[in-house]
């Protein structure tokens, strides 16, 4: 029975130090980067956006629409409802309660088709020693390598190791260190991490 104890005891003590070890293992560059922020999830809308309001089983009141200047949307029965700085399930429980008055429990779903108003926000930029600065549309598994190259690589006159990440986190501002020139030369991506709409990429010129 103590034998039974001992050995018991000893696997514990391996599963305690396993996790202890997990627990220092180095973060990889895309787990570096997940803490980043984005407006997945509380996105607002805007003008220009197009919405598609499905109303269950009234297939009649489901429809896509544009939003207007005013910031209002035109939803079958009811009217105009007011769309432009809500989020979608906010803009849905509105709809569900003006048409609960017409139609019996109504379960609405707005979905957000194409995002127009934001689409600054959701660009990516590269600036500095780069052959052609751009603002480039995020896309999902965008990495710093993807547009870099997007952006004809760097030029002459760069110092890709010195380069940096920037991304907007609520009122401050993340900087990443970017080892760009191992990136292009030794095909070493632990720096290439994953961007997010709204980075800013910056490689710096050589000191002379």
């Amino acid at each position: 029975m103590k034998q039974w104890c001992w050995a018991g005891a000893l696997v514990a003590t391996f599963i305690v130090a396993g996790c202890e070890e997990m627990s220092r293992v180095p973060e990889s560059a895309d787990d570096k980067a997940q803490p980043f922020a984005s407006f997945e999830g509380s996105y607002r809308i805007g003008v220009d956006d197009r919405v598609q309001i499905a109303v269950w089983r009234n297939p009649e009141l489901t429809v896509t629409v544009p939003v207007r200047p005013d910031g209002q949307i035109s939803v079958p029965i009811i009217g105009d409802v007011e769309a432009g700085g809500r989020t979608p399930s906010e803009v849905a429980e509105i709809i569900r309660k003006r048409l609960s008055e017409y139609v019996r429990e109504p379960n609405v779903v707005v979905i957000l088709t194409e995002l127009r108003s934001h689409e600054f926000l959701s660009r990516v930029r590269v600036t500095g020693a780069v052959r052609i600065p751009r603002s480039i549309p995020h896309r999902q598994g965008m990495t710093v390598l993807d547009a870099v190259l997007e952006a004809g690589g760097v030029n002459n006159f760069a110092s890709p190791n010195r380069s940096r990440l920037y991304r907007k986190v609520k009122d401050k501002t993340e900087v990443f260190e970017i080892d760009l020139g191992d990136i292009l030369k030794k095909g070493r991506l632990e720096s290439n991490y994953m961007l997010r709409p709204g980075d800013v990429i910056t490689v710096p010129e050589r000191l002379f």
